[in-house]
């Protein structure tokens, strides 16, 4: 199993308006680690990931995961998106 761990933290942030300064500022971390964790540079300690589950009032498997993540619109209206495009799955 590799090391790979994927993130929403970029759309989370994007979608709260905020910048990678707020974000560091609020979870007291440098803005560049913000940057680093986004692309996947560099991964959480526990204690950061669960500082930023929190933060987003997310579960940490909704924010991190050892596999690519489906697109939130995806994720959460998934069946809807499907029906509406006459499709049975999701196709990549």
């Amino acid at each position: 199993m590799g090391n790979d761990l994927y993130n929403r933290i970029a759309v989370l942030r994007a979608e709260r308006n905020l910048s990678r300064q707020d974000l560091a500022d609020a979870l007291g971390i440098n803005y560049q680690t913000v940057g680093f964790l986004e692309r996947g540079d560099y991964n959480p300690s526990l204690t950061l990931a669960l500082d930023l589950s929190a933060y987003f009032g997310l579960p940490v498997e909704a924010i991190f995961s050892r596999q690519p993540l489906r697109p939130l619109s995806e994720a959460v209206y998934g069946d809807a998106i499907l029906k509406k495009k006459g499709m049975k799955e999701w196709t990549r």
